[in-house]
């Protein structure tokens, strides 16, 4: 098969070079467009519906929450595997399906099913996908770094600002947030004044769920201009809170104040985060999506936080604290600093070994080639170029530059038994030069069907 491979090439060797051209502009096409990270990404299609229960125990999560949501993904179309996780206040449910899935078509599937299991869970608890990301999408982390600013401060700065305008780069899935404390109303009843004015709690919890909003009362025409009438009921503070009515006795209104206290405080945590044992900061977590170039997705975000600094309160700055782009440039530079040594080496050993340059020029040009034929195939393929990919071609180019050394030897080889067979080198007048050239082709190709096969 190889040998005829070879014949056909000596005797097309315009088509061959016109082809080697379309690989280079086709390699360098694929070198383009071919994602870049790190780390190669080895997990799953999969689809997480996260759902949040909160102040109930693992086993009620469990009952109420991840067993209706299990069972109902479980026929989703081209579903594998359906794994359920409950802690405390929180369900995981995991759906992965067979390979070559869309990510999309997958997550639309979900999303249909979620409608039909939301009857079956209690009143309030809504289930939620996760992110269109992988197991390797976390590409980017920061802190957020404030002078005379408490971790409540910077978490809703990273939670109302940061976070949204970071949201926007390209390829963003997500922004999480980490550390902190974010901060709530928490009104902390009395018992006894509630058993004293006879109000149950639960009656404080309608009244303050239902003083919370705005109502339209249509419009009034007076003078030929209309009136939007609106009830504004928001609530904008503790004073708001604390003045609402919970009940009148003999005429006098019992307020939130007199049976409970009214404070801003921090919510519940399960976790936090420090950086460089100095103490705790607030944090957030960029997720990229799936199959973009992760590269990228990096540039964006700095580019974007680089934008909103000059927006940031007096003493808050941004310190990256983990950058993936590093380790991709890394990996990129030893790809780039193997093709050179190998093709200096090829170089040496030509110039040294067989006293010829020009043979040189042959494996030095195609170890190029040979890379960008790799990049074409990766492209083809679906896959994106990390560490893993890059470290197996730059070991590839010590094999190529083994097979390219070999075959230039071969061909020395047999050009010195021809050149020994032939008489002294023939007049312009006597059409040796033509025979002599013939001969020197057909002994390069019995050196390539040597070492070829």
């Amino acid at each position: 098969m190889l040998n005829h491979i070879i014949d056909w090439s000596a005797k097309n060797r315009f088509l061959v070079i016109l082809a080697t051209l379309f690989v280079i502009l086709a390699g360098i096409y694929a070198v383009l467009k071919t994602p870049l990270d790190a780390l190669p990404d080895l997990s799953d299609v999969q689809v997480i519906v996260y759902t949040e229960y909160p102040g109930q125990a693992p086993q009620v999560v469990e009952d109420q929450v991840t067993y209706p949501l299990t069972t109902s993904m479980i026929s989703v179309p081209k579903s594998r595997v359906v794994r359920g996780f409950s802690v405390f206040g929180a369900s995981f449910v995991y759906v992965i399906f067979e390979d070559g899935t869309d990510i999309y078509w997958a997550r639309s599937r979900v999303l249909e099913y979620l409608n039909f299991a939301a009857g079956k869970l209690p009143r309030g608890v809504t289930p939620q996908i996760g992110p269109d990301a992988t197991g390797v999408g976390w590409v980017y982390q920061y802190a957020v770094i404030g002078v005379n600013k408490s971790l409540a401060e910077l978490r809703t700065l990273q939670d109302w600002f940061l976070r949204y305008q970071l949201t926007k780069a390209g390829g963003v899935s997500e922004v999480a947030s980490v550390g902190g404390f974010v901060q709530q109303y928490q009104v902390v009843v009395d018992p006894v004044k509630l058993r004293a004015y006879g109000i149950p709690l639960m009656k404080v919890m309608r009244v303050i769920r239902e003083s919370n909003r705005d109502v339209g009362g249509r419009v009034v025409e007076m003078a030929e201009t209309e009136y939007m009438v609106r009830g504004r009921g928001y609530l904008r503070g503790v004073g708001d809170i604390e003045k609402l009515v919970v009940k009148a006795d003999n005429g006098a209104p019992v307020l939130i104040r007199d049976i409970a206290r009214v404070e801003l405080g921090p919510d519940e945590r399960r976790g936090l985060t420090e950086l460089n044992g100095e103490g705790e900061v607030v944090s957030g977590i960029v997720i990229a999506r799936y199959g973009v170039n992760a590269l990228e997705v990096i540039h964006n975000v700095k580019a974007k936080i680089a934008e909103i600094s000059s927006g940031l309160p007096e003493g808050v700055s941004i310190r990256a604290v983990y950058d993936r782009s590093d380790l991709i440039h890394r990996a990129i530079d030893t790809l780039k600093h193997t093709l050179f040594e190998e093709g200096l080496i090829v170089a040496l050993v030509c110039m040294v070994f067989l006293m010829h340059v020009r043979s040189a020029l042959v494996a030095i040009v195609m170890l190029p080639v040979g890379v960008l034929i790799a990049f074409i195939a990766l492209r083809l393929l679906g896959m994106n170029s990390n560490i893993m990919s890059l470290g197996g071609i730059a070991i590839a180019i010590g094999a190529m530059v083994d097979a390219a050394i070999v075959m230039i030897e071969n061909a020395h080889k047999h050009l010195e038994r021809l050149e020994n067979t032939l008489s002294p080198a023939p007049s312009p007048t006597s059409g040796r030069g033509a025979q002599n050239l013939g001969d020197r082709a057909a002994a390069i190709l019995a050196a390539c069907r040597e070492v070829g096969p």
